[in-house]
């Protein structure tokens, strides 16, 4: 007899004895005899001892427990999953319509105008990264303030730029592309709906030299508050009575200046500047202004057949055209002189802004440094004499 303990699937099976022979073995049989079957042999033959084989029988009772309690733990995995994957498609959803509704926030804010308050979260090269709700836009170094580098102009504006991240800037959407995922914010046109109605034509303001270009200077506005809230050009034309060849022989960069308003569009966000508006021109008025009578000698008025005074070239077919117009009887030369300093290499007639008198009205000629006075004997008031000169220069050559 033999007792056979199995460990199958986990259990512990206790079999009974029984005999390691064959059913139709002889009941007498010794089982020490060497003829007798082994129990390897008679356990392998025997239909009984089958059932208890501990590998079939572990693989009946694996199958049976994945069976029975991993598939139920597959299918709560799976039901697990797919509740997730809804919510997290609630999510997707949710955030693509509430980008949809900034995307549209945004291009109101663009159409109506509407300074908006927004956190500068980053910068790089180029501009500054501000958040407009959920989105997040740019604003180009260009399109900043000169507020920000009139602070301290001896900074870079990418140093500048490091100690505005976490600040808020007002800023204008300019641009609300959602396809092309463009959205671009102006802090200057902000600026401008916020200063533009404090500046009139005539004001005169402290002001710094921003870029200075081959047809003028940028100068930055100062306000009473102390900073630099717009910028106007001062063209060429703007920047000294004198010749100007290169505004940079006048202007520089960071240069102190002060400025006189001499036009603003307020359609184009533009306001132009002038400088040497704010000293008299020398030859507005009379010739003293350029060379006081008392240190010349000057010839006394001549008639235009005078030989004694040599005109400057071109001006004689001037005059005789205006002898043309209506309501001009005579025109006599008067002194001439020379400048210190050459206002234009081209002839030129300039109004005085002497009115009128006794039928008497003087013109100045100027050309390189040489000056030359015109009288004129007119009817013509100050307006119809400069109206006169218009038609006159715009048939000479």
């Amino acid at each position: 007899m033999f007792s056979t303990v199995g460990a199958i699937g986990g259990f512990s099976l206790l079999s009974k004895p029984y005999s390691l022979c064959s059913s139709n073995s002889n009941s007498n049989s010794n089982s020490n005899d060497p003829s007798s079957p082994t129990p390897i042999a008679a356990a392998s033959s025997s239909p009984s001892l089958l059932f208890l084989n501990p590998r079939r029988r572990r693989r009946r009772h694996g199958h049976g427990r994945r069976s029975s309690f991993f598939f139920p733990l597959a299918c709560a995995a799976e039901l697990a999953s797919s509740g997730s994957s809804l919510d997290q498609k609630k999510e997707d959803e949710a955030r693509l319509d509430r980008r949809a509704a900034d995307w549209r926030a945004a291009r109101t804010y663009k159409e109506s105008g509407v300074i908006f308050e927004g956190k500068v979260e980053g910068s790089n090269n180029g501009g500054l990264l501000l958040r407009f709700y959920s989105l997040l836009g740019f604003l180009p170094y260009p399109l900043l303030s000169p507020s920000h580098s009139c602070r301290d102009p001896l900074r870079t504006i990418q140093e500048t730029a490091k100690d505005l991240v976490g600040s808020s800037i007002a800023v204008k959407v300019i641009e609300a592309n959602e396809e092309e995922k463009k959205l671009i914010f102006s802090e200057k046109d902000a600026s401008w709906s916020k200063y533009s109605s404090q500046v009139k034509i005539g004001d005169v303001f402290d002001a710094v030299v921003g870029s200075v270009e081959d047809y003028g200077a940028f100068a930055h506005l100062r306000f009473p508050d102390g900073r630099y809230h717009l910028t106007g050009l001062v063209h060429v034309s703007e920047v000294s009575w004198d010749l100007v060849q290169d505004v940079r022989d006048f202007l520089n960069e960071g240069d102190q200046v002060k400025v006189k308003v001499i036009n603003i569009d307020r359609e184009k966000s533009r306001i132009t500047l002038s400088i040497k508006q704010l000293e008299d021109d020398p030859l507005l008025e009379t010739l003293e202004k350029v060379i006081p009578q008392e240190d010349q000698q000057m010839p006394t008025a001549q008639s235009l057949s005078s030989s004694t005074i040599e005109p400057l070239p071109g001006l004689e077919s001037i005059c005789n055209e205006l002898l043309q117009e209506e309501g001009i009887t005579d025109v006599q030369l008067g002194r001439q002189g020379l400048e210190k300093r050459v206002v234009s290499q081209d002839l030129e007639l300039w109004l005085s802004n002497v009115p009128a008198k006794d039928k008497q009205f003087t013109l100045l000629a100027r050309a390189g440094r040489q000056v030359q006075e015109v009288h004129l004997t007119t009817t013509l008031n100050q307006d119809g004499i400069k109206k006169a000169v218009q038609r006159v220069l715009g048939r000479v050559p």
